[in-house]
C-alpha cells in the first residue's frame, strides 16, 4: 500500500503551474498571455467555432459578474 499523504498535489508538480500559484499577483500578465494563446490557437486550428464555443462557456462567467456588479460587491 502507498501513502498518498506524501505526494504533491498537481499544482505544485508543474514548474509553470507551480510559479503561477506562487506567486499570482505578479504574474497574472503571464497568465493571461497564456490564455490569449490558447484562444489564438484554438481558433487557428477550429475557426470561428472555437471562438463560439469560448462565448457560451464564458456566458455564466458574465451573468455572476453582472450579478455581483448589480449587489455592489
Amino acid at each position: 500500500m502507498s501513502d498518498t499523504s506524501t505526494r504533491l498535489p498537481l499544482t505544485h508538480r508543474l514548474p509553470f503551474v507551480r510559479d503561477l500559484v506562487r506567486d499570482f499577483e505578479g504574474n497574472i500578465y503571464y497568465f493571461l498571455l497564456i490564455v490569449l494563446t490558447l484562444v489564438v490557437l484554438a481558433v487557428k486550428t477550429w475557426g470561428l467555432v472555437a471562438l463560439g464555443l469560448l462565448g457560451v462557456s464564458l456566458t455564466p462567467v458574465m451573468f455572476v459578474i453582472i450579478l455581483l456588479i448589480t449587489l455592489g460587491k
